[in-house]
């Protein structure tokens, strides 16, 4: 059976005596083992990182981004192989494996940029003979702490911003899927990056505690569930590291009645189903504006939820997978149960789904509820999984309070033909992300991505001139010349400075 090591300063290193079990999700069978490390394995991370990073801190910008270029480069030629890795350990359809690495190689081509992300301030004259500029230098070492349902693209949304920015970086990918995360780190090698730059460790709760605790590392970045980034958010920062912790959603899709419902039903198919719903941006509730806005939009959206295929991450024609294993299949199982018990309408239950020849795979099929309730846990709590709940609103009002009051706040959706309603919605919706017909409002890469309320903890956001704010910080030098005259009347100042 293939093992799954740790990549520490350049090299595979088998470090541990406890391991974890990586699935096959659409084979319902287990592939490979993965080393789970302690703090020792941290520290030789940690010591590979202490030694490296001064040199790659003086390296001069444009040489860094030409190690992302190289990077961006190799990545895209090995796309096929990273792809069906990548879909042979979470689950995802090769086409939607494919659009998680290109989100993740468009982090790193605004990191190419580094140069100019990286230039300071400069005043001259901001006193008598007094100039004021700053620059922003690397933290030192940072760390990021990855989940299952983005292997590639989160990876490297952290460490893409953090290395070129002058770090060196340690990587705890979820121990669900850790392969393609390793590969990332041999490519970054084979681009020039130096070793003990970026290093990768797989462990469990042990490794993320060691990681909040150790001293040398400076700054933390974290995506998963809500109540895990509260805890590191709290313990990091306890410890006096800079931490930026993005958790759970329950993101709403609002229809007015105005709207297209023929594109609303196609983008909704992919935005509440793709990738079985395991998206910390999926679109898991729609919100029609009005009964007869309901009506419609039902009799349109159950027949395209019947055309919908599953099938096994190589099926080219299958539009989703499996979920990532048989414990997360029986969590949104339970999430359906729930839901009905609370007097939700199930319209189409995806429960009981098997696929023929691979019956001990972990599918479930598309699920749509009507007449959710607010008041619903199922409605309130995160089900990430392929399942839809429609929640009806009477009024915009209603429709605008439903994910401001939530108590998450990643992202968000309209879908009208209003100008004005769109953006008397934007301006006063309490959440992070906002679609304007857009139904997956993730931001480009040189914009920044993050939400508000538990979808998110700390200050700064991910990717964008915002990364770039996380991991560095700035030193702003106020400096004075004598001119070369003769010495004159010094007095000592006894006063505040002033550039009076």
């Amino acid at each position: 059976m293939r093992s799954i090591e740790h990549f520490i300063n350049g090299s595979s290193v088998a470090d541990g005596t406890r391991h974890g079990d990586v699935w096959n999700p659409s084979q319902g069978e287990v592939q490979a083992r993965v080393t789970l490390g302690t703090a020792a394995t941290l520290q030789k991370a940690v010591d590979a990182a202490n030694a490296a990073q001064p040199a790659w801190a003086a390296t001069n910008p444009q040489r860094r981004a030409r190690v992302m270029f190289n990077f961006k480069a190799l990545v895209e030629a090995n796309m096929n192989e990273l792809a069906e890795l990548l879909a042979s350990e979470h689950g995802k359809v090769i086409a939607d494996a494919k659009g998680d690495i290109q989100r993740g190689l468009e982090v790193i081509e605004f990191c190419c940029g580094i140069p100019h992300a990286l230039k300071g301030e400069y005043t001259q004259g901001a006193g008598p003979g007094i100039d004021v500029y700053s620059m922003r230098q690397p933290l030192g070492i940072g760390a990021g702490i990855t989940p299952f349902n983005f292997p590639a693209m989160i990876p490297m949304w952290m460490f893409g911003v953090a290395i070129a920015c002058g770090n060196a970086f340690i990587l705890k990918p979820s121990e669900r899927d850790p392969s393609v995360p390793v590969r990332l780190a041999e490519l970054m090698k084979e681009a020039g990056l130096p070793d003990g730059i970026l290093s990768v460790v797989h462990g469990d709760k042990e490794m993320v505690d060691a990681i909040l605790d150790h001293h040398d590392i400076k700054a933390v970045s974290f995506v998963g569930s809500s109540d895990i980034a509260q805890y590191i958010y709290s313990r990091g920062t306890a410890n006096g590291k800079r931490v930026q912790a993005f958790g759970g959603a329950k993101n709403h899709g609002i229809v007015m009645p105005d709207a297209d419902l023929d594109q609303v039903v196609n983008d909704l198919a992919g935005a509440a189903f793709g990738s079985a719903g395991e998206r910390c941006m999926a679109l898991p509730v729609v919100v029609p504006v009005g009964d007869d806005t309901a009506a419609a939009l039902r009799e349109k959206l159950v027949p395209a939820i019947d055309k919908l295929r599953v099938g096994i991450s190589t099926d080219p024609d299958a539009h989703y997978g499996p979920v990532v294993n048989e414990a997360h299949k029986q969590r949104v199982e339970n999430y359906i149960q729930m839901c009905a018990d609370e007097g939700g309408e199930l319209v189409v239950d995806g429960r009981g789904f098997t696929l023929q020849g691979h019956e001990k795979g972990f599918f479930v099929g598309p699920t749509l509820f009507d007449h959710v309730k607010p008041h619903f846990k199922s409605y309130q709590e995160e089900i990430f999984g392929p399942v839809l709940q429609m929640v009806r609103a009477d009024s915009f009002d209603e429709a605008v309070r439903l994910p401001s009051e939530h108590p998450y706040g990643n992202g968000v959706a309209i879908f009208t033909r209003n100008g004005h309603a769109a953006r008397e919605f934007a301006a006063r919706v309490n959440v992070g992300m906002v679609g304007v017909n857009v139904p997956i409002p993730v931001p480009v890469a040189y914009h920044t991505f993050g939400g508000w309320k538990r979808s998110g903890f700390g200050d700064t956001n991910q990717h964008g001139m915002e990364g770039v704010k996380f991991w560095t910080k700035v030193k702003t030098i106020t400096q004075k010349w004598p001119d070369g005259s003769a010495a004159g009347d010094h007095k000592e100042a006894f006063v505040i400075p002033t550039m009076a």
